[in-house]
């Protein structure tokens, strides 16, 4: 056995049951014993190393590329064993993996400046994958994005209306052929809704081809006059919108641009307008992305903390009217996700191949660890230039949503 690896696995589990094999065949057990067994197998000598030195990133390489393989359990049990072990840090027990983790703080923290070309890149790189691979563990709106789950128990399309109704409150559409902003539409299924539910007049941008070309399907001969999708990135705009949107977007524009993104915003929201910031935050402080994720599913992404955000608001001249953090709802959105693709895996390998089921499989896995066990959250903030845009008190959200769901039009009230 690997000393390193024998080293990382006694540091870290104590509690449960973890098996590893090494690549000569010899099995050490870790752990007290208790619950389901995990078995790992690593098949070749420059895994063990690989993983031993640079766990947060060698561990879901390795296995995409099929130097490890799961005996018993899944990657979803290996990293519930490790993260209920040892926490959030799980991956930074030796001495050298927290220096190596500096190195990344150090570098994830530098003004790299994401600029157009390279945010276009950044965006084709995952969201043009095949529509039909999204189809397989989506909803049927197509939303990539955490879900709300307002109550237990709710379906992944539930949860997903649900989200969409709680952003819909927080935008006060209370008058129709209101002009809406959505930055990084996606699929077009929010801004369809929007349109179709609040008879507003939406403009959808994205960067991915794949994404506009199915939005703008999406779109019924009669609603050409009220719904837009465009290929733009936001720094291109210079209409004024009486409300703006954006989900799932702003972990894509890097944070040295960020100063960047709240002064558009500013310049593009009417002066008694209101906007609605849905992304992903760290509940502690700033530090690296997952280097795994980076380097195979989102390059160039960042999640920031919230004193990270608030500041560029801040210098904006944007106000702060509400924020609230979404705690476990996207670790729920995405066991619904990883659950519906591995009911269908086989197809997926159809449209790819067995690396590329083998790193989606970890990608998933890995992020709802992430809002489960580590310190991954969502944020939603809610922003105008004039402090009475909205009303005083919170009351008017549940209300609209109430209103929504029995398919009633909300009205304004405070």
């Amino acid at each position: 056995m690997n000393p390193l690896i024998n080293s990382l696995a006694g540091r870290i589990v104590s509690r449960g049951h973890l098996a590893v094999t090494d690549h000569a065949g010899q099995v050490r057990h870790y752990g007290d014993g208790s619950g389901n067994p995990v078995h790992l197998r690593f098949n070749t000598a420059r895994a063990e190393r690989a993983v031993a030195l640079d766990p947060a990133l060698k561990l879901g390489e390795c296995y995409m590329q099929g130097e490890i393989d799961m005996v018993e359990g899944d990657v979803f049990a290996l990293l519930e064993l490790l993260f209920t072990n040892s926490g959030p840090y799980a991956t930074a027990t030796a001495p050298w993996m927290r220096a190596l983790n500096r190195v990344r703080l150090a570098l994830s923290q530098r003004s790299l400046r994401i600029g157009i070309g390279r945010a276009r890149r950044n965006v084709q790189h995952h969201y043009d994958l095949s529509g039909k691979l999204y189809d397989l563990f989506l909803d049927e709106d197509r939303q990539y994005s955490c879900a709300y789950y307002r109550e237990p128990g709710m379906s992944l399309e539930a949860a997903q209306r649900a989200k969409k109704e709680h952003i819909a409150a927080k935008l006060l559409l209370d008058r129709p052929s209101l002009s809406v902003l959505d930055i990084g539409s996606g699929w077009g299924g929010l801004g369809l809704y929007l349109s179709r539910r609040f008879d507003a007049d939406v403009t959808g941008i994205t960067l991915s081809d794949e994404q506009l070309a199915y939005a703008n399907r999406r779109i019924l001969p009669r609603e050409e006059h009220r719904v837009r999708f465009l290929l733009k990135d936001f720094r291109k705009l210079d209409d004024r919108f009486d409300r703006i949107v954006s989900v799932g977007m702003f972990e894509h524009v890097g944070k040295a641009a960020f100063d960047t993104y709240f002064a558009q915003c500013a310049k593009l929201l009417k002066r008694d307008g209101v906007m609605v910031l849905h992304a992903i935050g760290r509940l502690d402080v700033p530090s690296w992305t997952n280097p795994f994720i980076t380097k195979y599913i989102f390059p160039g992404g960042y999640i920031p903390s919230l004193s990270e955000v608030v500041p560029p608001i801040e210098r904006s001249g944007l106000k702060i009217t509400d924020v609230e953090i979404l705690r476990l709802h996207y670790a729920d959105t995405l066991r619904d996700w990883r659950q519906r693709f591995m009911a269908r895996r086989d197809e997926a390998k159809a449209l790819y191949d067995e690396a590329f089921c083998r790193m989606w499989e970890f990608y998933l896995a890995a992020s709802e660890s992430a809002f489960r066990w580590q310190n991954l959250m969502v944020f939603q903030i809610q922003l105008a230039h004039d402090i009475g845009a909205v009303p005083l008190t919170r009351d008017y959200i549940a209300d609209a949503e109430r209103q929504l769901t029995a398919h009633i039009q909300p009205r304004r009230t405070g």
